[in-house]
């Protein structure tokens, strides 16, 4: 518990910038707790039986391609147990792959003339947990096998949080408005990072990405059309991933619609309540006013699917479930079959900056964690099926 002194300001400027400085020592000491000494992330290991599972098999037919060689031995084994790394597993998969009847069967991404998927989540309502929900699906995904990118469309940074970087402290490197930026705008490909967690790479947010949406008012009319700059900048890269998540801020602003325009799906995330069910009408009523406007300049948008995603979901909850009932009548199989769940492990997980799939089963009360992870993996599982399906199988 920290322990200061009552803030003694003689201006309302001097006020918010002791209160600005008392939080970020007070997150970055929360940092330092929650990674390692050398304020890094790292992914845990992944048992065997848990192994055996993302990869589809059975623990029985992981032990036999240990031990006819199929497959290397893993670096860390306790007490007769394998362990396996992120890498490890990646790894695995391509070997698996390699020898697999079915194509696709543990690395399920892009084949021959297949596109890049780039699917934004966006709402402009906070709290629909719309990063919670770009970073399980980022990370469900590349424990699949996909190759993925995540880009952070958001000043705030939530979603570069997750992956490891510390937004709350503007952090030395690029980021995504260095690609999107109007005066001499750097290649996508020297924007994105790797991760801690294997597949998956990250196009950054800082707070300056903001000024995208100033800059874009002033240069209106000049080069490119604003929409077209984020594909753009995809179509770079486009040859190094399987799938794109965007996540958007909570704003139907200019960097929202950049992202709009370059996706290939939209994922519209939103818990259910009457709010949020008032402020999601809102907010598809005002994109598409704003797609009209884009369309008149010639452009067609399509995209592959453009469904809702219900998000903190309890089933224990009578009025939420009837707003859950109603959204399935009205848009059918436009709502994503399964959704993610009100989640004490999500939350607990969240405070570290983590997702439910970096933390160990043994660390939390497990009927608790095996639910929030059924719930992802089943919401996850349903969007991988839909990309899929946008692939043609």
């Amino acid at each position: 518990m920290f322990q200061t002194a009552p803030i003694e300001a003689t201006s309302q400027t001097e006020l918010t910038r002791e209160m600005a400085a008392r939080l970020e020592v007070a997150l970055s000491t929360h940092l330092e707790q929650a990674y390692a000494p050398d304020n890094r992330k790292y992914l845990r290991l992944f048992s065997a039986t848990e192994t055996a599972d993302l990869l589809g098999v059975t623990g029985q037919f992981l032990r036999k391609c240990h031990s006819d060689g199929t497959l290397p031995e893993p670096d860390v084994n306790r007490n007769g147990r394998r362990f396996y790394s992120g890498e490890e597993l990646f790894a695995i998969r391509r070997a698996l792959e390699e020898t697999a009847r079915t194509p696709g069967k543990y690395v399920p991404g892009r084949r021959g003339d297949d596109k890049l998927q780039v699917v934004q989540l966006m709402n402009f309502k906070g709290g629909s947990a719309k990063s919670t929900s770009a970073i399980h699906l980022c990370h469900y995904l590349a424990l699949q096998g996909y190759r993925v990118l995540a880009i952070d469309l958001d000043p705030q940074g939530s979603l570069t949080g997750f992956c490891g970087i510390q937004p709350e402290i503007e952090f030395e490197g690029t980021s995504i408005y260095d690609a999107l930026r109007y005066e001499d705008p750097l290649p996508m490909s020297e924007v994105i990072v790797d991760t801690y967690f294997p597949g998956l790479a990250l196009a950054p947010a800082k707070l300056v990405l903001s000024e995208f949406e100033t800059e874009t008012a002033v240069y209106a009319g000049r080069g490119i059309s604003f929409f077209e700059r984020l594909k753009h900048a995809i179509d770079t890269v486009d040859d190094r991933f399987d799938v794109v998540i965007i996540d958007s801020p909570p704003a139907l602003g200019f960097l929202t619609l950049t992202g709009l325009y370059a996706a290939t799906s939209v994922l519209v995330p939103m818990t259910p309540s009457m709010l949020d069910l008032a402020s999601t009408q809102q907010f598809i009523e005002m994109t598409s006013a704003y797609l009209g406007v884009i369309e008149e300049t010639g452009v067609r948008l399509s995209h592959d699917f453009f469904s809702f995603l219900i998000a903190r979901d309890d089933p224990s909850d009578i009025p939420s479930q009837q707003i859950v009932t109603l959204m399935r009548a009205l848009f059918q199989d436009r709502v994503v079959p399964s959704t993610s769940l009100r989640s004490t492990a999500v939350a607990d997980a969240a405070m570290l900056k983590m997702s439910i799939y970096e933390v160990a089963r043994a660390d939390m009360i497990r009927s608790t964690y095996d639910r929030a992870r059924d719930s992802m993996d089943a919401v996850g599982a349903d969007v991988s099926r839909m990309i899929q399906s946008a692939w043609g199988r």
